[in-house]
């Protein structure tokens, strides 16, 4: 007999799951887009509701916007505020549009201040103001205040609700305040001590909290990684503070030292998360927020400008082939060659490129240490360059008849390395002194020098050798 046909949606559903590393297979999304064609939202609710808001988000964004507006209208009421927070930017604002104002006022009182705030940050006005009414009183101005810090501070990021108690009281005290509110955090970390004037004084983790006499003041249990964070100080820089000194929550302050709020490490690793993305989308000119919910139209209006950058940069290279076109005519098998020194010179500057990048944004490379790494950039091209000039020599010696061909081909293979490993260093960190984004330009500037360097260091040897 089958098991299988005996499992239920539920547990076909978590079967699926475990199966694709956390991932909803083909078959699930198949099952509840059938349930949303035929209109059953009982079905569809029996399949949805074992799913995590994070996974409903991933299946949002992976369907069609037919099928989208379809799966939104039917699951209706049952639509959760966590599965707006975990929504990718360019799907958000549409889902949001296509909830009734009642599911909507609903889905967003479940969310803490900080989730609101980070929905309202991209929205349009009109739709900004649709759900700070669905608020309370108390929680809409705590919305409005947040929303007047500079975008990606830390006060954009910070939650509102804390759990603050005076300096002078004891670890029993602090647990029968707990126990009688009802108004508490849904997750919290930490307990903030804070002096007469609401500045904080320190922490308490939870764990040692329950795990002290009642007896205890609450100073004799202080964390010591307490740090408190300015509400105007930049996200990126919040986010490698909580990496750094292994935070689990910081405390907020205005200009004052005044507690306004907590950032907890969930919010923090999403920061440095995508800032990660960032990175990467920048270094391949596809713009910071691309995704693949994105149109048509979007990703074709982000990528051309770019696209137009490389061909203004080809020309340059192409520039340079030129100047040597009577050496190309007269030894044709230099145009066969030529391209494989500058296609190597780009990746090994890629790489370096990738590794400068990276360590800038974690501030690895720092002016202290860039003339080290520079010199191992360098020496790593050039033993690269001489193990592949070595084997790249001899194919093209044997390849052309001739062995001053192999020879050039080699001596332009090591000048290209060298020159990429150095280029892939220096590019990034000269951008970043210049205050331009190195994730943003370097790719351009280091592939256009390996590209030119490689052009005519093949290109002018061979010349100098062979006529």
């Amino acid at each position: 007999m089958d098991e299988d046909a005996d499992k239920g949606p539920v547990e076909e559903i978590e079967d699926a799951l475990d199966e694709d590393a956390y991932a909803i297979d083909r078959r699930t999304v198949a099952a509840i887009l059938y349930a949303v064609d035929v209109g059953d939202r009982e079905k569809l609710i029996e399949l949805m509701e074992p799913l995590h808001a994070a996974d409903i988000a991933d299946l949002l964004e992976q369907i069609n916007a037919y099928d989208r507006r379809r799966l939104v209208e039917l699951y209706d009421k049952e639509f959760d505020g966590e599965i707006l927070s975990e929504l990718d930017d360019s799907v958000r604002e549409e889902v949001i549009s296509l909830l009734s104002p009642e599911v909507l006022s609903e889905a967003v009182r479940e969310l803490d201040s900080d989730d609101v705030v980070d929905l309202l940050e991209y929205l349009e006005e009109p739709q900004q103001e649709q759900i700070l009414e669905a608020l309370e009183l108390s929680d809409r101005v705590a919305v409005e205040q947040a929303l007047t810090y500079p975008e990606e501070s830390a006060g954009r990021l910070m939650q509102r609700e804390v759990v603050a108690v005076p300096e002078h009281w004891t670890v029993g005290e602090t647990i029968d305040f707990m126990r009688a509110r009802d108004d508490l955090p849904d997750q919290f970390y930490h307990v903030i001590l804070v002096d007469p004037r609401m500045k904080p004084a320190g922490h308490v983790a939870l764990g040692k909290l329950m795990a002290s006499p009642r007896a205890r003041p609450l100073t004799e249990i202080l964390e010591p990684s307490f740090r408190t964070i300015p509400a105007d100080q930049d996200e990126g820089d919040v986010a490698y503070a909580f990496n750094q000194y292994h935070l689990i929550s910081a405390p907020v302050v205005d200009d004052n030292e005044r507690l306004v709020g907590v950032i907890t490490i969930d919010d923090a690793m999403i920061v440095l998360d995508e800032e990660h993305e960032e990175d990467i989308l920048r270094l391949a000119g596809v713009g910071e927020d691309s995704s693949l919910s994105d149109s048509v139209l979007s990703t074709t209006q982000r990528r051309f400008p770019w696209l137009s950058v490389n061909l203004f940069t080809a020309m340059i290279a192409a520039t340079v082939i030129s100047l040597f076109e009577e050496t190309i005519s007269a030894f044709v098998a230099l145009a066969v060659l030529m391209p494989i020194v500058a296609s190597m010179g780009g990746n090994a500057g890629t790489q370096t490129l990738t590794v400068a990048v990276r360590s800038i944004a974690t501030r690895d490379l720092t002016g202290a240490n860039v003339m080290r790494v520079i010199r191992r950039e360098v020496l790593v091209g050039l033993l690269n360059g001489i193990g592949f000039a070595i084997v790249m020599g001899t194919l093209a010696a044997i390849w052309s008849g001739s062995m001053i061909v192999g020879a050039v081909l080699g001596a332009a293979m090591v000048i290209n390395l060298v020159v990429a490993g150095f280029a892939g260093t220096v590019v990034p960190v000269t951008l970043e002194k210049l205050g331009v984004d190195p994730a943003l330009a370097s790719g351009t500037f280091v592939t256009t020098t390996t590209d030119v360097i490689g052009f005519f260091a093949f290109l002018g040897l061979a010349t100098l050798a062979l006529t």
